[in-house]
């Protein structure tokens, strides 16, 4: 008697751990990409103005070209390149030389816009390293929260950030995320989508951004909206196009 019913907690046991097991993170990931267009993505072309710059992305396939367009105080347009190829600078249109410094700066600049502007996008990148945290609920919504760092090969130079995203259980849009930072000190970041809209069947956001000096490095509570919760400012992309590249590439 005793071991049968031995036999029945060790089958309740493993009953409950599958229920209770997590889902497949890579899975969750993929999902979220394809709900935000990533299949539009891999062969386009997107502009959009962000503050004082016009970005120009082309993605086609592993092939890349991500343009920033800009004016000096002289009015001659300055255009930031980054491409399979590097990084340069034209000024009215004539190459500029630039030092290892600058060319860093440039290629951190144009490349965190591009990423920002086009997540979840990138997070299938063989350099992502994810992992589920758990169910959440923000907002009276129900997510699933995934924590993402980076193999240091592969992973830019920003390699040690960390990043923690909500997925919609249901809708699988990726609506909050968080992330901490080293740069200019340091620090978290808690990132709100509105003014959600599809263009050229990709979903773009406009993002409140929030910190907290409760939070520390722990941003995946950042779901638990703490009190001293302050904005920073606002991420907002204005005159957005998506125009899927023809056959031809062009």
């Amino acid at each position: 008697m005793l071991r049968a019913l031995s036999c029945c907690g060790l089958l309740l046991v493993g009953l409950l751990s599958a229920c209770s097991s997590s889902p497949d993170v890579e899975a969750l990931i993929d999902q979220a990409i394809a709900a935000h267009g990533g299949e539009v993505l891999d062969h386009a072309v997107v502009e959009f103005d962000f503050r004082d710059a016009h970005f120009t992305v082309r993605r086609d396939g592993g092939r890349f070209r991500y343009e920033r367009q800009t004016a000096d105080s002289t009015g001659q347009v300055v255009q930031d390149v980054l491409d399979n190829d590097g990084v340069r600078r034209l000024r009215g249109g004539d190459p500029v030389s630039l030092s290892d410094e600058e060319r860093l700066q440039v290629e951190s600049a144009v490349n965190s816009v591009v990423y920002f502007a086009l997540l979840p996008y990138f997070l299938d990148d063989a350099a992502v390293q994810p992992r589920y945290l758990g169910p959440a609920e923000l907002d009276g919504e129900p997510y699933h929260e995934v924590e993402v760092t980076f193999r240091q090969e592969g992973g830019g130079r920003d390699w040690e950030d960390r990043f923690v995203y909500w997925f919609h259980a249901e809708r699988s849009t990726m609506d909050y995320l968080a992330y901490t930072f080293h740069v200019d000190g340091g620090g978290t970041r808690f990132r709100e989508a509105y003014d959600v809209r599809t263009v050229g069947g990709v979903r773009f956001a406009d993002y409140r951004n929030y910190t907290s000096d409760q939070i520390g490095t722990a941003i995946e509570n950042y779901d638990t909206r703490p009190d001293d919760l302050e904005l920073v400012s606002t991420i907002e992309l204005d005159s957005i196009t998506v125009r899927p590249l023809s056959h031809d590439g062009r």
